[in-house]
């Protein structure tokens, strides 16, 4: 074997290494990227658990609007009705409470 052969062959040998160590690190890199977008995704979706919130509830309000919602959610502050969600609050002051079963 020539000296030139055997030194082709080493050189073909380490650029052999290097993609598969690339290849490796991408592939690393894909899947920990990924585990990291799921669950930043996915952690702001519902979880599978119901949440209890009382008995269902219609608010009619002095404009005549209704506003249907549970009981859990309705609470009293300061001589006030209000409606307090997940990232909101109404006022519902002046409303008549009545329980009813409506259609979810």
């Amino acid at each position: 074997m020539k000296s030139t052969e055997k030194h082709d062959e080493k050189k073909n040998s380490i650029s052999k290494k290097i993609i598969y160590f690339l290849g490796s690190i991408l592939l690393l890199t894909t899947l920990f990227g990924g585990y990291i977008f799921s669950d930043k995704y996915f952690a702001s979706e519902p979880r599978t658990g119901k949440e209890e919130f009382g008995e269902k509830v219609v608010i009619t309000l002095p404009n005549g609007k209704k506003v249907f919602t549970y009981e859990n959610l309705i609470v009293k502050e300061d001589g006030k009705l209000l409606y307090k969600g997940e990232r909101n609050t109404i006022d519902l002051s002046g409303g008549v409470v009545v329980y009813e079963d409506w259609k979810d």
